[in-house]
């Protein structure tokens, strides 16, 4: 199992190396470029010019890729060409916020993903499993903004029952510790900080978690399915093993590997979803970031937030095969 894992974090590297290199291509072949979006209507070829010097973006596409991949091995990914800040410090500050939200939406579609495809399975036909595929086609069809926007509107605006957006309300002042505005509450016995961040949470959360959620509902559901007509199922019912036995220990244990694979998929997708939710929500995490740095053709920042996700995903899908040896023996024995 060490070696397994060693192996697979020596093969991150030639993952981020070769993004890196695709990624600085791309934005370095994009029309207009960083120089044109800061100076906005004051641009002129003159300035432009002068500003890309300043930036060094007028060296050969090479030397600017090495020059920023010596930079990015001591972690330094430059300043933002918006804030000036470094990159690095704005990615600390934005990062708690997309991972307290997208943790609370994965949370929400797990824990009510694998129930709901169980019981789909197990009443296969009938009007609930009927009902459960209609919502989840539904769930996968609706865009993220727009549902985000429906929210708000409902249950926000003419409900009042939850904020509009943001992550805590402006009269609340709260202690930051880690930057996980739900946590921070808990740790410093402010509940009422704590509670306010959990409320502006619920939301946005449901949004970001309905495409997760539909998926997993019907990966679970299938996959269910698939187990229940297997011969070893049929073996364990005329043993006369109880139906409970059956269904945790041959049944659902043995579908889960496919769902476990989806979960993994569904958290690297929700960094892409973030960047809508943020932005509908106001949340101030990496998609808002991302969105700026997009618009405003920041590279050191664009090239950093990109980086980090596809190192997230690469981690991500590592622990997924780390869960295999936990859920399948067979795995462990290979």
């Amino acid at each position: 199992m060490l070696r397994f894992i060693v192996r697979r974090l020596i093969q991150v590297v030639p993952t981020l190396l070769l993004l890196s290199i695709l990624l600085f291509a791309w934005l370095r072949s994009l029309p207009g470029g960083p120089a044109a979006a800061l100076l906005g209507d004051k641009a002129t070829p003159e300035k432009i010019a002068q500003l890309n010097t300043v930036l060094g973006l007028d060296q050969p596409v090479p030397v600017q890729y090495f020059r920023f991949l010596g930079r990015a091995l001591t972690g330094d990914f430059g300043n933002s060409l918006i804030t000036g800040e470094p990159v690095t410090t704005e990615i600390a500050r934005a990062l708690p916020a997309t991972i307290e939200l997208a943790m609370a939406a994965l949370l929400l579609a797990v824990v009510l993903g694998i129930p709901l495809g169980y019981v789909a399975a197990r009443y296969r036909g009938r009007p609930l499993d009927t009902t459960t595929v209609i919502a989840t086609l539904v769930g996968v069809a609706v865009p993220v903004f727009f549902l985000g926007y429906l929210l708000k509107q409902f249950f926000a605006v003419d409900l009042g029952w939850f904020p509009p957006s943001g992550r805590q309300a402006v009269d609340i002042d709260a202690t930051h510790v880690t930057g996980f505005a739900v946590l921070d509450g808990l740790v410093t016995r402010e509940f009422d900080a704590s509670w306010d961040a959990l409320v502006h949470l619920v939301l946005p959360a449901v949004a970001l978690a309905t495409i997760p959620l539909a998926v997993i509902v019907r990966i679970t559901r299938a996959s269910v399915l698939d187990v229940m007509g297997s011969d070893f199922v049929r073996t364990a019912n005329s043993k006369g093993l109880a139906p409970r036995t059956v269904r945790e220990r041959h049944v659902l244990r043995n579908a889960l590997l496919p769902v476990s694979t989806t979960i993994g998929l569904q958290t690297g997708l929700l960094l892409a979803g973030a960047v809508l939710t943020e932005k509908v929500f106001v949340w101030g995490g990496l998609g808002t970031l991302l969105a700026q740095a997009i618009e405003r053709r920041d590279y050191p920042r664009l090239q950093a937030v990109v980086l980090l996700g596809a190192l997230v995903y690469v981690i991500v899908n590592l622990l997924v095969d780390l869960s295999y040896a936990v859920i399948d023996p067979r795995v462990r024995v290979r």
